[in-house]
């Protein structure tokens, strides 16, 4: 019987994507250019939450969007509708985007005048989780309807997200949530992540959300 020969790709395809997302930050710092990378489940809110942050901060920085989607272009229609410079990136059926393809968004949106770019990726907690982007910060969005146990299940999207909005907190009554629970096992995954319980329909918890935002974009593009 012949040998067979095994080739382990996954280590090489994570480092060449790893090696071009440290470009991409590079590029970007150099445009003082922030790039968000806000991940979350289908049916969480990204779109809702990012239309609200749009409209309260636009004036103060100038942004950009990125919607990431396997089809359509509802999401970056909704968001240009605000004026907000947006394009729809389709992934061919990928349920992630990696720094290939963002840097590909990058060029098409145009970088240079804007402060802050969002990515919003496609919706699933674990791909977009495996590939770095190139982003400045990683934003996940968890909301109140799926449950407080999520970081015990898909650990890698808290431990590479630097905040987490607990969306829809309006709806708390009517749903078995521990908020206590889902702050408790987050931080088990990663101490250092900032939480911020918020609702994008009233627009609770969005000064404390956005004033970080703000924060970050400003360190970044000022230092």
């Amino acid at each position: 019987m012949k040998d067979v020969k095994i080739i382990e790709i996954k280590k090489s395809i994570f480092a060449d994507n790893d090696a071009e997302a440290a470009r991409i930050r590079e590029k970007l710092k150099t445009e003082k250019t922030f790039l968000m990378n806000m991940m979350s489940s289908p049916g969480s809110g990204k779109t809702t939450t990012l239309l609200r942050t749009i409209k309260d901060i636009d004036g103060k920085i100038k942004i950009g969007v990125m919607e990431a989607d396997i089809d359509s272009s509802v999401d970056a229609e909704a968001i240009a509708a605000t004026g907000t410079r947006s394009i729809q990136i389709h992934t061919g059926g990928m349920c992630h985007l990696d720094a290939g393809m963002t840097e590909q968004g990058l060029k098409e949106l145009g970088t240079e005048d804007l402060d802050l770019v969002v990515l919003e990726n496609v919706g699933n907690l674990v791909c977009p989780a495996e590939f770095d982007t190139g982003a400045c910060k990683n934003v996940a969005i968890l909301s109140v309807p799926e449950g407080h146990d999520k970081p015990l299940k898909y650990p890698l999207m808290f431990e590479k997200c630097q905040a987490l909005l607990i969306n829809k907190i309006d709806v708390m009554p009517y749903f078995d949530f521990d908020m206590n629970k889902v702050i408790e096992f987050a931080k088990m995954r990663n101490s250092e992540i900032e939480i911020f319980p918020v609702s994008a329909k009233t627009g609770e918890g969005f000064n404390e959300w956005e004033n970080w935002l703000l924060n970050e974009v400003n360190q970044w593009n000022n230092n």
